[in-house]
């Protein structure tokens, strides 16, 4: 059977994403995040370069683990300031024909009620290319800030996830019929009220009686991404998903998810090879090997220290601040990306603080490959 590679990107609403301190680059163009040309740009380049889509991080909160404070991710500009990411999907819908267009939200942070509608618009909007990713959150003060004290467990945070997928999934596809809407003007009908229906759901966490505010949009459920990684993560993925991100810095590790996500999906009576797994890759090219080494190690020369292990601390709740820079990676019990710790702690290698900070400094928590086109090609 032939097999397709898809290529997906991955950035986010912000500066340098992944990459801290590469903003000070000369030809760095990721701090001009606030200008809409900037991404329909990027997403025409993407829409040629024959991409399926583009898909859009976020988070709510800051990261503040790193020796105790926010200040690093500040100063480095470590996922802060950081823009809402479904207010791209109309511009960059605008400016391609097919590219889809995958926004992260939480479903620990807003209402189902309020995010049913605001994902329904980004579906009219983009005429069905919208795709949502679901997270459940890692970081205490996104919790904080919105008035929950603090961040629930992992595994009740997916609880919670469940359950905020099921009142989706009622108002998306339940609430209102097909023909619901007729615009009649002759009879002066633009919907038949007795084909729109409350879902009167009450639940253990939340508690919808009434009607979806929006018409159906075309997919009425946009494509469904999911990148947890974690035993329950993996669970709720193998049960909702349509595509997985997931971020592995060894091929073994990989290959163990991805057996395990297919697994789990046929348990839960689904086709494993419609469930897409896309991992995270950074990708460095030039006309030789030569050319892009020497690229690479220019990239390198701009990486932050203390912003790439801001991010490998709120990632991992382990404060990496309070190591020495030889200090080797140890397992530690926290409430954060569970899955971050478990695959730093194995995967066959004892990581230095520096050599981590070195590490993920360009690209986040997954492999680098460099080279000329072809060499990237064999590889991947």
């Amino acid at each position: 059977m032939t097999r397709q590679i898809r290529f997906n990107a991955f950035d986010m609403n912000c500066v340098g994403h992944q990459s801290p301190g590469l903003w000070a680059h000369p030809q760095d163009r990721s701090w001009t995040y606030k200008d809409l040309g900037y991404w329909q740009d990027l997403a025409r380049t993407l829409e040629r370069r024959v991409f399926d889509g583009i898909f859009i991080a976020d988070v709510i909160g800051y990261y503040d683990v790193y020796k105790g404070s926010n200040y690093h991710a500040l100063h480095q500009a470590a996922q802060i300031p950081v823009n809402d990411p479904i207010q791209l999907a109309a511009p960059i819908a605008l400016a391609t024909e097919h590219l889809g267009i995958g926004i992260t939200a939480s479903t620990s942070f807003e209402h189902p009620y309020t995010f049913a509608r605001r994902l329904s618009t980004a579906d009219h909007h983009t005429k069905g290319r919208v795709g949502w990713n679901i997270v459940t959150s890692y970081l205490e003060s996104g919790a904080k800030n919105v008035g929950e004290g603090g961040l629930r467990r992992h595994g009740n945070r997916y609880e919670v996830a469940a359950e905020y997928l099921e009142v989706i999934y009622k108002l998306l596809e339940g609430s209102w019929e097909d023909g619901a809407v007729v615009r009649d003007r002759e009879k002066r009908v633009f919907t038949h009220p007795e084909k729109v229906h409350e879902i009167g759901h009450k639940g253990r966490f939340f508690e919808v009686p009434g009607y979806h505010l929006c018409e159906p949009s075309p997919q009425r459920t946009p494509v469904l991404y999911q990148a947890g990684a974690s035993g329950s993560g993996k669970a709720f993925a193998a049960q909702h998903a349509e595509c997985v991100f997931v971020s592995a810095p060894t091929q073994p590790i990989l290959k163990s998810y991805v057996a395990d996500i297919r697994e789990r999906a046929a348990r839960a009576s689904r086709d494993p090879r419609e469930l897409y797994v896309y991992t995270l890759v950074t990708l460095i090219v030039d006309e030789t090997d030569a050319k892009a080494q020497a690229k690479f190690e220019d990239y390198r020369r701009y990486v932050s220290y203390d912003g790439s292990l801001v991010f490998m601390s709120g990632w991992t709740g382990i404060d990496f601040g309070q190591y020495a820079p030889t200090d080797l990676v140890r397992k530690v019990e926290t409430n954060a990306i569970v899955s971050a710790i478990e695959h730093l702690a194995s995967g066959g290698r004892a990581w230095a603080i520096e050599e981590l900070a070195a590490w993920g400094g360009i690209g986040g928590m997954g492999p680098v490959f460099v080279g000329s086109a072809a060499t990237v090609a064999d590889i991947l």
